[in-house]
């Protein structure tokens, strides 16, 4: 009789989703705004024709998010502040998944190249005050900016079981992060409400909307894009399916194209690259694609598009293990990536010796450079700056780059 019952309510919710759906309005395009070809094609041009050892090119920094005493650390996230400064988000406790965990904050100061003090954002105490319910965990925080100029940061909670009963909750600030109203949590099922998780960044709608990848780890290991007005989840669609694709990174392409790269969890005996979805209608519904061919091992990607039109991707790129971290460039007139820079390489050690580098997360301040964060061995966040001269080096030597053809366009 129980599985009757339960039956019937799955044919129910299975009515009630079809029919909410079938009633969906449309949404609004992307916001984008195109790279200027002539200008880059100018640019590279320009960076070709000069002896490169000539250049004045300031070298990559290197530096460590602020000690917070903790024995553990990870998920850290950025975003740009008005000032120009950049403020970071991760989480660190006795271990991931403690009761101890909390999530911190800091603020990068490009003019000294320094970190401010942490300070705690949010912990489990204050997240079960503010939402009423009890909380096991968290995890994960990504921030947004709002097209209202407010900060909103999502984050993980758990409250039964691991990650896999996780919901994303969220917070604002219209302080640029320096206090934080009480957190509510995004209902994102009708039902149970359970394994919806965050982990990269939010995209922008032409009508200011946020749209949020999102992910499930229950069941199916599954990507999600949520369409996002003022903390509520409005909508949302299915971009991948069954048990090999999570963590969803969006690249928008134009106001209707964008591509989803995957962390892939796949049985064994499938390829380890990284899972590829499209959409032509601005994210209201995704086609699975061909792989990237691009070595993957069940690890976060990041990636970012700069004002060029010039795409960045950080990853692991071996097939097994987190010990090797590579940035990836790949220019306007091609899809084809290539290595410009190996950030962290342990493969010459013993297994035993190996550190983890993971999580890896990108932002660009002005839309020429980047900043990365990511988790290195569980112990310490390293951060990384690459100046926009920098990186239009780097784009000028990307041997898949036809100069003569983009030179030809700018002519025309």
């Amino acid at each position: 009789m129980s599985r009757v019952i339960a039956l019937c309510f799955l044919l129910l919710a299975a009515v009630i989703g079809f029919l909410h759906i079938d009633s969906r309005p449309v949404w609004a395009p992307f916001m984008v705004s195109a790279p200027q070809l002539d200008e880059v094609a100018e640019e590279v041009v320009a960076t070709k024709s000069k002896d490169s050892t000539k250049l004045s090119i300031s070298a990559p920094l290197s530096n460590w998010l602020p000690d917070t005493g903790a024995a553990s650390v990870h998920a850290a996230s950025l975003i740009a502040l008005k000032d120009g400064a950049v403020r970071a988000f991760w989480f660190a406790g006795s271990r991931e998944g403690a009761a101890d965990v909390s999530i911190y904050s800091s603020v990068y100061d490009a003019k000294s190249a320094n970190w401010s003090a942490p300070t705690v954002v949010i912990d489990r105490i204050s997240a079960e005050k503010g939402l009423a319910r009890y909380i096991a965990k968290l995890g994960n925080p990504v921030p947004a900016r709002l097209a209202d100029g407010r900060l909103q940061l999502f984050f993980v909670t758990v409250s039964i079981g691991g990650w896999a009963g996780s919901s994303i909750s969220a917070i604002s600030s219209d302080d640029e992060g320096l206090t934080w109203s009480n957190p509510q949590r995004l209902v994102s099922s009708p039902l149970l409400n359970l394994s919806t998780l965050v982990k990269s960044p939010s995209v922008i709608f032409a009508d200011g909307l946020l749209g949020l990848p999102a992910y499930h780890e229950w069941i199916g290991r599954f990507g999600e894009f949520l369409r996002i007005d003022a903390g509520q989840v409005i909508d949302k669609r299915r971009m991948s399916s069954g048990r090999s694709a999570i963590q969803p990174l969006v690249f928008v392409n134009n106001a209707q194209d964008a591509s989803a790269y995957f962390r892939q969890t796949r049985s064994s005996s499938l390829p380890k690259q990284i899972p590829v979805s499209q959409t032509q209608n601005a994210g209201q519904s995704w086609q699975q694609s061909d792989d990237l061919a691009i070595a993957n091992p069940n690890s976060a990607v990041a990636g970012l598009t700069l004002n060029n039109g010039a795409r960045i991707l950080v990853l692991n790129n071996i097939e097994n293990g987190r010990y090797r971290l590579a940035l990836l460039m790949s220019d306007v007139k091609s899809d084809r990536w290539q290595i410009v820079e190996v950030l962290e390489d342990d493969e010459s050690l013993p297994d035993a010796q190996r550190k983890e580098f993971s999580y890896p997360y990108l932002i660009t301040a002005n839309g020429d450079d980047a900043h990365l964060v990511y988790t290195w061995d569980r112990k310490k966040i390293r951060h990384r700056y690459f100046s926009g001269g920098w990186l239009k080096h780097a784009l000028s030597k990307l041997p898949s780059l036809d100069v003569e053809a983009l030179h030809q366009e700018v002519q025309q």
